[in-house]
Parts: structure tokens; sequence; C-alpha cells
């Protein structure tokens, strides 16, 4: 099925999935349009948090006009792709702008947190789409075994580098740096 018409039925569920009860996402991955229910954790949605507030912090000095936004969804028709990572670094203008969908040339870099039901959704498939659109920088925090994987140099289906860190380390992201020191893991009671 050519991009065209996988993103009128990615529209059309969209507009399906604004009448259903919950938070529901539409995504367009290997095997075409996806219709997913959202239910991120308390955590899940902490980590996005402090990420995004930290990258906006650092931001205006590295790239004037730039934010880290949770939600847009990325597209890239020539691969037939179009994603909704929990973040991105994008040009602020673009949210302004008319459409579903940021054109994943214009993403700086993508910002996923593992979910605990499906694991090889960001580290398999996305793994391989982010780089093909072209995307710099891929960051993988996983709340289930407090581990983050940053990937850059993309390559055709792939990065060429992957840097491992663990919770509580200063990551280094592009030009960017991370704390973890806050980050939470899934099902790990606070230690304060």
């Amino acid at each position: 099925m050519d991009y065209a018409k996988m993103r009128a039925i990615a529209e059309e569920l969209g507009v399906y999935a604004e009448r259903l009860e919950g938070s529901w996402s539409v995504e367009i991955g290997p095997s075409g349009p996806i219709l997913a229910m959202m239910c991120p954790s308390k955590r899940h949605e902490g980590t996005v948090r402090r990420i995004c507030k930290q990258l906006d912090e650092q931001l205006p000095a590295t790239h004037p006009g730039y934010i880290c936004a949770n939600g847009p969804e990325i597209e890239h028709p020539s691969i037939g792709r179009m994603r909704r990572p929990d973040a991105v670094v994008i040009p602020e203008v673009v949210l302004d702008e008319e459409g579903l969908a940021v054109d994943a040339a214009q993403v700086l870099a993508v910002i996923e947190i593992v979910s605990p039901s499906n694991p090889e959704n960001d580290y398999v498939e996305k793994l391989s789409e982010y780089p093909a659109m072209g995307i710099e920088h891929y960051l993988i925090v996983d709340p289930r075994k407090g581990t983050i994987e940053v990937h850059s140099e993309p390559c055709g289906t792939h990065y060429g580098e992957k840097e491992p860190y663990i919770f509580g380390d200063q990551v280094s992201l592009g030009p960017w740096t991370v704390d973890t020191s806050e980050f939470r893991r899934y099902g790990k009671p606070d230690r304060r």
C-alpha cells in the first residue's frame, strides 16, 4: 500500500480515536496504520517531563527557536512511516502549522521511554526507522532496567554509534546533557 493511502487511513483512524474513551495514538509502522491505546504511567510521564524541561533549558544556547515537545507525530513519507515519539526536538514554529505530523527532516532528536508491555517497539522497530528517517539522535530510556541508550550517526536503517548509560548518569545527547539522577524505575519505590 502506498504512503498516501496509509496516511488517509491514519487520518480516518485519528478521527475515530477522538470519539473513543481514553487516550489513543495513530502511527504508521511496518504493517501499516496502527491505532493504539496510550496509558503511560506517572513514572513514564515524569521522565518525559524531566527530559523536556532539561533540554528546553539548553536549546536556546545550541539551537535557538527549537523546543523539546511531548506529543507530535513525525513522518517520513518516502519510507512509509509515521511515529509518535514520547518527545521530539523540533523548531517551535512547526507546532503552528496545519497538518497531522512534523516532517522528520525537521527533527533533531527523538526520545522514547520504554513501555513494560511493548519494549521491542523502541528497541527494534523504531531503532531501525528513526535512522532511516535521518534523525540524528535517538535516546531510549528504559525504566524497567534503569538503563539508557544514546544512538547517533544514522546510516541507512541503523545508527553507527551507541552509548550505554544507567540511571544516575549525566547523559550526553548530541550537544546536550541529560541529568538522570531523578529518573525512577518502574515498580521501584522512591528512595527519598
